[in-house]
């Protein structure tokens, strides 16, 4: 039992580890109130784009919390229009912050990936379902932000995703807080639909299901496999192996 345990803490202890070396080495990033926030040039004009379009993004968040965490956003565009709007959940004034940041920005200096990526008439038929869960969301209330184990930014795109099963995708494992069960529920079917989990408080939970693959919380980091797509998923260093995306 005690070999299983080490073996266990070293794989939860080693990745964040060289997640925390990696910033001591050079990913602070400086000072977050005049860090880059600019475009990273992931999107089009929206002018230049009539396809619907929607993205989820994903960098790694400000200062030491990058170690551990991402912060995730969406990003939504109709049809026709000349505009993307941008939700983001955030830790200052109203949690729900829309159109606060350009909409490919970089996350206070760290360069987003793009976690979900939907255009034309699929994305059409999936905007109003995200409209909706952001204006009904259950925390939006001054103070109800919390960054862990949530619910914080990235519990917010889990709520979208879990309305939106169509989208089929899963957040990155260093997304802490994806996991808080913001509607009450500690056991249930996952966003995709094609599994289940449990989660107590967030702290703990297992996750598996044949897109989200097998995820195991520990107060908050995720450890796992992706079988679909192989990689290992690890605390702190994020995905290993196969992009979710093509």
């Amino acid at each position: 039992m005690k070999k299983y345990v080490f073996i266990f803490l070293l794989l939860i202890l080693a990745p964040l580890s060289i997640s925390a070396a990696n910033y001591l080495a050079g990913d602070r990033r400086g000072n977050w109130q005049t860090a880059d926030r600019s475009s990273a040039g992931l999107l089009p004009k929206a002018s230049e784009h009539p396809d619907a379009m929607i993205r989820v993004f994903a960098a790694r968040t400000v200062r030491w919390r990058g170690i551990f965490a991402v912060h995730t956003w969406i990003i939504v565009k109709e049809r026709g229009t000349s505009r993307y709007s941008r939700y983001d959940y955030t830790a200052w004034g109203e949690p729900i912050r829309v159109d606060g940041f350009a909409p490919d920005g970089r996350w206070f200096g760290a360069l987003p990936e793009t976690v979900v990526s939907v255009d034309g008439e699929e994305a059409e038929k999936l905007i109003p379902k995200i409209r909706s869960i952001v204006e009904t969301y259950k925390f939006r209330a001054y103070g109800d932000y919390s960054p862990w184990p949530g619910p914080n930014s990235n519990t917010f795109i889990q709520a979208v995703m879990d309305a939106v099963p169509e989208l089929k995708a899963v957040l990155p494992p260093t997304a802490i807080g994806k996991d808080y069960p913001y509607d009450g529920k500690w056991l249930g079917i996952t966003a995709s639909r094609t599994g289940v989990f449990v989660s107590l408080g967030g702290y703990f939970g297992l996750t598996m299901g044949w897109i989200e693959g097998i995820e195991l919380n520990f107060f908050g980091g995720v450890l796992g496999i992706d079988i679909r797509r192989p990689a290992v998923k690890l605390p702190g260093l994020g995905r290993l192996g196969l992009p979710l995306m093509q």
